[in-house]
């Protein structure tokens, strides 16, 4: 863990939002807290085809980031992480927030004790 699950309004494109160069940055910047392993990382985004934000403004347009991360880090450690991954999302967005109407939004979870994964991702980043 984390996975970063990003929704977005139709009338954004993976171009304009440069989703390689934000999960880059976003997973970066996760190793970086030193609580998240690299291989526990997942990103994916979904284009929201059919959406309405506010009065229906056609230039309006939103962009949400779902950070679902394990169980076990202190508060202190959640709350940094999320103003670190917030601030790179909003960072990375702001050229098309100063360009058009855009709601920004964020949310850290903390999955359930039990919970269950497998993957041998560590090994093959070992070679």
């Amino acid at each position: 863990m984390p996975h970063f699950i990003l929704e977005h309004s139709g009338n954004l494109t993976n171009e304009s939002l440069d989703l390689d160069g934000l999960f880059t940055r976003l997973i970066d910047e996760a190793v970086g807290t030193g609580i998240f392993p690299l291989a526990g990382i997942r990103c994916r985004a979904h284009n929201c085809e059919y959406f309405r934000v506010a009065d229906g403004t056609p230039t309006f347009g939103f962009v949400h980031l779902h950070v679902r991360i394990g169980s076990g880090r202190t508060e202190e450690q959640k709350a940094s992480a999320a103003k670190v991954l917030f601030a790179v999302l909003t960072e990375h967005l702001s050229a098309i927030y100063e360009s058009q109407g855009l709601a920004i939004s964020f949310e850290l979870t903390e999955l359930p004790v039990h919970k269950f994964n497998q993957n041998n991702l560590r090994d093959y980043l070992a070679k």
